[in-house]
């Protein structure tokens, strides 16, 4: 299957979660295996230099671990505050209607150590800006940044282009 094929799969779900929300729900694609397998060879594309894939909670773990499995690379989870079992570093991070806090392992990359970071949606880079700062505080870079995803109207790749210009960031669908 095709990239664009398998993006077709996406489906529109006006007002959810509430009124005036238009919802990309990624469901047909994920369960469609030509599809996914078609995203994740995609994303797997800009893996050259990478040596680990982190994958940002809950939609990026998906997308992170096939790459992963794919390049017979390791896989970084990168969480929710308070999900991780050993000793954590955090960052909290604006979301459109709040804030919240992400961890990572203090082990979880070797220091200098390449990252691919992929997550489902860039809407106002908050969460991606945080998953990066984490990465690099344990000694991490960054390489790349991939999202099935981007809300164009929300500015997300403004604010990581300015706080991270080095690292770039692609995204399949921008709407």
């Amino acid at each position: 299957m095709q990239i664009q094929q398998a993006l077709q799969l996406i489906r529109d779900v006006p007002d959810f979660p509430k009124p005036g929300i238009l919802f990309k729900d990624i469901t047909p694609l994920l369960s469609n295996g030509d599809a996914f397998s078609a995203i994740t060879e995609e994303f797997a594309s800009f893996a050259q230099s990478s040596t680990v894939i982190a994958g940002i909670e809950a939609r990026g773990f998906i997308f992170a671990s096939a790459v992963a499995n794919n390049l017979s690379a390791g896989f970084v989870p990168i969480r929710k505050a308070g999900k991780l079992p050993h000793e954590s570093i955090s960052a909290q991070y604006g979301l459109e209607y709040g804030h919240d806090e992400l961890e990572i392992h203090k082990d979880a990359v070797k220091s200098g150590a390449k990252v691919l970071l992929i997550d489902d949606v860039l809407a106002t880079g908050g969460t991606i800006a945080a998953a990066i700062d984490l990465v690099h505080r344990i000694g991490g870079e960054v390489t790349h940044v991939l999202a099935l995803l981007e809300i164009s109207g929300l500015s997300g790749r403004d604010k990581i282009n300015q706080l991270y210009p080095q690292i770039p960031i692609t995204s399949l669908v921008v709407s």
